[in-house]
């Protein structure tokens, strides 16, 4: 196919791509680019083949697209950036135009038809994902695992121990604040987030209760389309998030607090994600002016109320891309594990770099995911912590296996658990 015609909605943000000057700033902040080593897969030659392609110079052909699935889009190359070049926008609607102009083989495009019959809806999640019970067993036979095909096998090496208490549990739709009311807040239950970590979900609620809030977290909640969006399921993000904004309006909240990085950075951004929608646009930019992730929201109380009890811990905290690269959220989970007496952070060398998980990535192109797990993990080592602490369930995951194919066994959590635990009175188990 050639022609400008299937790069004509991207052709309305060639005023980002003229941003670029291709000074090469990103380069060593991008992890395709580290690890593949050609330009093509690196952010400015991506930026490169966009204009291209909106000039009617470049089609979209396997190659091509072939570049841009190599693409996390961790966002580290928007920080790097001395020119504010704003990448999301143009990796996502680069990736909307390819997956409404070029078909995939086959069986790309069944996997990934399955991932997206799946991983958004809860409870068809939760029925796929009851075998997990017995992940354990498979795991400890590690010959027929490289019998399975990779994807299958990277399937089982990903998923977390799994609880079928867990993976059914709920917060409830009301939780009354501690005290005062102080601000009435809903919460994003999520999709991955609801199903493999509900734990994270009881942690968020209890905090923001012991802290004054009152929390709403409305039953009819659906996925926020953060997957989709960033998979160039435009469409579909476009539903999910109508749904999502429809369901906190009738909640009357004055915030809405995501658990997830990957969820809050694509509802910050639902204004533009509705630019071009006179219906929607108003609704949406509203809605994104009240997101926050919740360690913004816990960081920024000028008191606290609720006393933190001592927990003797080393952690290494690694920054999530969606949150300190597409949200330039860095100081609020450092400050809340500052917090907790007796807890020491220990510094990630490389920090800023991808752990590999980058919403379905590491699900579509396991070995890059899999060598970037593998680069997290030895720098984590480097730093020699009782555990890891992150904010985001993809980076829980990632770094959860890699940690395992490495023979560690060393537990992730997230901050607003470490958190929790403080406030309890409680120290989290360290296996």
């Amino acid at each position: 196919m050639s022609g400008a015609a299937p790069f004509a909605q991207l052709g309305q943000l060639e005023p980002l791509m003229d941003k670029c000057v291709h000074c090469g700033f990103c380069l060593p902040t991008c992890p395709s680019y580290l690890l593949l080593g050609q330009e093509m897969d690196s952010p400015r030659g991506r930026i490169y083949m966009m204009k291209a392609g909106v000039d009617g110079r470049m089609a979209i052909t396997d190659g091509m697209v072939g570049h841009f699935d190599t693409c996390l889009g961790c966002m580290a190359c928007e920080t790097a950036c001395p020119s504010g070049v704003r990448y999301a926008p143009l990796i996502e609607e680069t990736r909307a135009s390819i997956e409404h102009h070029h078909e995939r083989p086959l069986g790309e495009r069944l996997f990934r038809r399955l991932l997206f019959l799946l991983l958004p809806y809860p409870a068809r999640l939760r029925v796929f994902a009851l075998p997990l019970v017995l992940i354990n067993l498979v795991r400890g036979w590690p010959r027929m695992l490289r019998l399975l095909p990779r994807r299958l096998s990277n399937l089982i090496e990903l998923a977390p121990d799994a609880t079928l208490s867990g993976m059914t549990a709920s917060v409830p739709e009301h939780t009354p604040a501690s005290g005062t009311a102080r601000m009435r807040v809903g919460v994003l239950t999520g999709c991955v987030q609801r199903v493999f970590f509900s734990r994270v979900n009881d942690a968020t609620v209890r905090v923001l209760a012991a802290e004054g809030c009152e929390v709403v977290a409305p039953s009819g909640q659906g996925c926020c389309g953060a997957l989709a969006l960033h998979s160039g399921r435009d469409e579909d993000a476009r539903a999910f998030a109508r749904d999502l904004i429809a369901t906190f309006e009738r909640s009357n909240v004055d915030v809405v607090v995501v658990n997830a990085a990957g969820c809050g950075s694509t509802m910050k951004g639902y204004g533009e994600l509705f630019r071009n929608d006179p219906v929607w646009a108003e609704r949406a930019r509203a809605f994104d002016a009240r997101v926050r992730d919740v360690t913004e929201v816990l960081a920024g109380f000028e008191s606290r109320r609720a006393p933190r009890h001592p927990i003797d811990l080393r952690v290494a905290y690694h920054d999530a891309c969606h949150l300190a690269h597409a949200q330039g959220v860095r100081q609020p989970p450092r400050a809340l594990l500052a917090s907790i007496p007796g807890l020491t952070i220990v510094p990630i060398a490389d920090g800023d770099i991808c752990c590999g998980s980058a919403g379905i990535f590491n699900l579509v192109q396991p070995d890059m995911a899999a060598e970037l797990g593998r680069r997290k993990v030895e720098k984590i080592d480097e730093a020699a912590p009782d555990v890891v602490a992150t904010t985001n369930p993809g980076c829980m995951l990632q770094i959860g296996a890699a940690g395992r194919a490495a023979g560690r066994s060393r537990p992730v959590y997230h901050v607003v658990e470490l958190l929790d635990a403080s406030i309890r009175g409680e120290r989290p188990p360290l296996s």
